[in-house]
């Protein structure tokens, strides 16, 4: 007589799988969210990188930095959350710190840039 021998998953191995999968995913979205933010604060930076250097050009020609952006003429309009920037002029136009907010998606997110190029990232 040949026994039968039953093929299959216990509950409690199918169990024992859900769990290890819930543990992993509970690990990976935070990373996953935290590197998109990430992604995204990049698009803040190369547009305050483009602000910089239109500073510095102006700089050269005036010996001054300047708060008016229609001087500086950076175009924005191939950004998606990063589209507009404020600029602060320090030491009477010596120096500037030239900042940008998300939109929509890259909401909460700033980014600022000093004229020596130094980034500082908030909201990732």
């Amino acid at each position: 007589m040949k026994k039968n021998k039953k093929k299959g998953f216990t509950l409690i191995e199918l169990m024992t799988v859900v769990i290890i999968v819930g543990i992993l995913a509970a690990i990976a979205v935070p990373l996953y969210r935290s590197n998109v933010k990430r992604a995204m604060a990049a698009e803040g930076a190369a547009l305050l990188g483009s602000v910089r250097t239109a500073e510095r050009v102006y700089y050269a020609e005036h010996g001054k930095y300047t708060d008016d952006k229609t001087k500086l003429a950076v175009d924005t309009s191939g950004n998606k959350y990063f589209k507009d920037y404020t600029i602060t002029l320090t030491g009477g136009g010596t120096g500037f710190v030239a900042t940008t907010t998300g939109e929509g998606d890259a909401a909460g997110i700033t980014v600022s840039i000093d004229q020596d190029g130094n980034l500082t990232y908030s909201g990732i």
